[in-house]
């Protein structure tokens, strides 16, 4: 158990969002890979499915690199998530052997699996960011790859290569829709309906949150003020408790300068 510890190492107790989108895409990238592995598909939507792959090991190796980056110890860091920058090599055809790899992913998935339940709320901010960035990964990969499929063969049809369903499915999810590249068949019409409304939902959530920086205060800008507060009420607690002390001596040494001179001048 030590040994395994060492090289695959347990994830923190309370990982961040962007953490837990990492292990989505995780699970995403085994999909792909699983259907690049086992199913048969025609060649254009095998390309597609390699473009996507390639993209969400960006993804993982953009995160890996930052926060190499921005740990203090960066020889440990590395030595506890080297299998994080393995498991990012992409699924390129000149890379054959890099598939070895690739089970490294499952692995990444198991060890994140372990503590899902996270308090997401208390990092609204970081958790829009990364719901955004797994919603648009995750559109974009279903959308493309259905669109692709269903119109493959269907007389009229004007998608057929991976080029055109992903431009379409940013058209689509960007709700632009210039109309160069369409569906044509009646499963092709549901999914872009599905996209369309996806798409106005998720630049709904952008709009939200772009406004939410410019009007809602940071949490940091609220734990500041309540800080001020706080130490404003503090002082004020300890003026008037400074002030009580003040009228008490001076009643005590009033009462003291009475007790004197009745002692200096006893009645008869």
């Amino acid at each position: 158990m030590a040994k395994l510890s060492r090289w695959f190492p347990e994830t923190e107790t309370h990982p961040t969002p962007f953490q837990l989108a990492m292990m989505v895409l995780s699970f995403l990238s085994v999909i792909v890979v699983l259907v690049l592995t086992f199913a048969k598909v025609d060649e254009e939507t095998r390309r597609l499915l390699l473009i996507i792959d390639f993209s969400i090991c960006m993804i993982f190796m953009s995160y890996f690199f930052l926060n190499l980056f921005r740990a203090e110890n960066k020889l440990q860091y590395f030595q506890h998530n080297w299998i994080d920058l393995v498991a990012s090599i992409p699924a390129i055809e000149p890379l054959r052997l890099a598939r070895l790899f690739q089970i490294l992913r499952v692995i990444r998935l198991i060890r994140m699996t372990h503590s899902l339940i996270i308090p997401m709320m208390k990092q609204r901010r970081q958790a829009t960011l990364a719901s955004l960035l797994v919603a648009m990964v995750t559109i974009l990969t279903f959308s493309s790859v259905l669109m692709l499929i269903v119109e493959s063969g269907v007389p009229d049809a004007n998608i057929h290569t991976a080029e055109n369903a992903i431009w379409w499915a940013l058209v689509t999810i960007s709700t632009v829709g210039y109309g160069d590249f369409y569906p044509v068949s009646t499963a092709g019409h549901v999914i872009g309906a599905v996209v369309i409304i996806c798409g106005v939902s998720f630049f709904g959530v952008i709009s939200g949150y772009m406004a939410s920086i410019f009007i809602a205060p940071d949490e940091t800008e609220k734990l500041e003020l309540q800080s001020k507060e706080i130490k404003c009420e503090l002082k004020m607690a300890i003026d008037r408790m400074e002030q009580n002390q003040n009228v008490l001596l001076a009643e005590i040494n009033h009462l003291r300068e009475e007790i004197r001179e009745g002692k200096e001048d006893p009645r008869p």
